[in-house]
């Protein structure tokens, strides 16, 4: 039980800490609409079965200990968070409230894949679901309990970012967001790069 609660905690704490993830998502459902939201929710819960699936096959070990293949995954994640920074700061596409862009299918499914893409290459989730296995995870647990609390671990995800989604895509915070949408952009921009190039710069701890 002591177990239980302790990756309850540590999981809740990574999960709402402001990070790439968080300004994805607004971005998302303010631009595309709330379908949008909740299709880039569910890419970052699959995102974290990524990381979940080579913690628990051991292949953390060799990535935590080859500093090349490390610093490759460091750069191909900060790489495209500067890429989707610099895509909403240099954005000149007016937003409709209404417009066909927010029940879009294509929009949908690029939100689901930028969603999954953003965990997927997130160093700093890798770091949480690896140190997550190794220090409050106890070794020798089975592969089911291992698979149960990675599948806890994306619920989590899913469950927080479909609430920030519905925030904000209401429609009185989109409206003021729209009206303001270069503003918006260049704030979720700019803290998409500067998320990129912190994490270029941060070493493994």
């Amino acid at each position: 039980m002591t177990e239980i609660i302790a990756v309850a905690l540590f999981t809740l704490l990574a999960v709402i800490s402001p990070g790439a993830d968080f300004a994805m998502v607004t971005r998302s459902s303010y631009a595309q609409g709330r379908k949008a939201g909740l299709a880039a929710a569910v890419g970052i819960a699959l995102g974290v079965q990524v990381h979940v699936l080579y913690t628990v096959l051991g292949i953390a070990v060799i990535i935590s200990q080859s500093p090349t293949l490390f610093l490759t995954m460091k750069v191909l994640g900060a790489g495209y968070l500067v890429y989707l920074g610099y895509q909403s700061l240099t954005n000149t596409r007016r937003i409709s409230l209404d417009g066909v862009i927010a029940s879009s299918a294509a929009s949908v499914t690029q939100a689901l894949r930028t969603g999954f893409l953003t965990n997927a290459l997130n160093p700093k989730t890798m770091l949480f679901v690896i140190s997550a296995f190794t220090q409050v995870v106890q070794p020798g647990s089975s592969l089911a309990l291992d698979f149960a609390y990675g599948a806890f671990m994306s619920v989590a995800h899913w469950l927080w970012f479909s609430l920030v989604a519905v925030f904000f895509s209401s429609t009185a915070l989109r409206k003021a967001m729209i009206e303001r949408q270069r503003l918006v952009d260049r704030v979720i921009g700019l803290a998409l790069i500067g998320l990129g190039l912190a994490v270029a710069v941060t070493g493994m701890r």
